[in-house]
């Protein structure tokens, strides 16, 4: 069963149907021992990153997260909440993350070396490179999803990049290292690729219950 995490920050709705489309077992909580019980946990976000982490602290579950990070489950964090899995972010001031991947989250320059001005939010659809191999990506070729933000994960750390795109920089699209994965777009609106790889996601769920 899949744990969707619901701190008042998640575009629940649009994931469940996702998840209901893919006929994988969920469920919507903010209880942090019913979380800690779920196979697996998607970690929603839309919105500010500060005004996340100030929720997810004051609930408890940004304890409960790290502490389900190390019974091995997978967790996945969709747009925001890939950004979470970061040490900090620049946006509203500086604010601490979750610290469960290295790197941090800044805000797209909007002009080129150059001196040319490009549109910030990065908003629609781009092709996404695959870097490395993993579950994540099995059975998956490189195609086309949808992003929404301002902001993108900058990190030291090239191995937790599993794919990317290019908006005047290099975005890390899908992240991930151990259990931990994260995708900057969303899935459950990027079409074919998108499900497949949220797909891929349940498949790490069941081979987990398998064990």
């Amino acid at each position: 069963m899949i744990g969707i995490i619901d701190y008042g920050m998640g575009n629940l709705f649009s994931v469940s149907k996702a998840l209901e489309r893919l006929e994988a077992p969920y469920f919507i909580s903010e209880d942090a021992s019913e979380l800690l019980q779920a196979d697996s946990l998607i970690l929603p976000g839309v919105g500010s990153f500060k005004d996340a982490m100030e929720k997810l602290n004051e609930s408890g579950l940004t304890t409960m997260i790290k502490e389900y990070v190390k019974t091995g489950k997978p967790l996945l964090g969709i747009c925001l909440g890939m950004q979470l899995l970061f040490e900090e972010s620049e946006e509203n001031g500086l604010t601490k993350g979750l610290a469960l991947l290295p790197g941090n989250v800044i805000r797209f320059p909007g002009e080129t070396p150059e001196g040319e001005a490009y549109k910030v939010p990065h908003m629609g659809w781009n092709n996404i490179h695959f870097f490395r191999t993993s579950p994540i990506l099995e059975n998956i070729h490189e195609d086309f999803v949808y992003f929404v933000h301002s902001y993108y994960v900058n990190t030291p750390d090239h191995e937790v990049v599993i794919a990317s795109c290019d908006y005047d920089v290099e975005v890390p699209a899908v992240v991930g290292r151990g259990n931990v994965f994260g995708m900057q777009f969303h899935p459950e609106k990027s079409s074919k690729l998108g499900m497949e790889l949220l797909r891929n996601f349940t498949e790490l769920t069941k081979e987990r219950v398998a064990r």
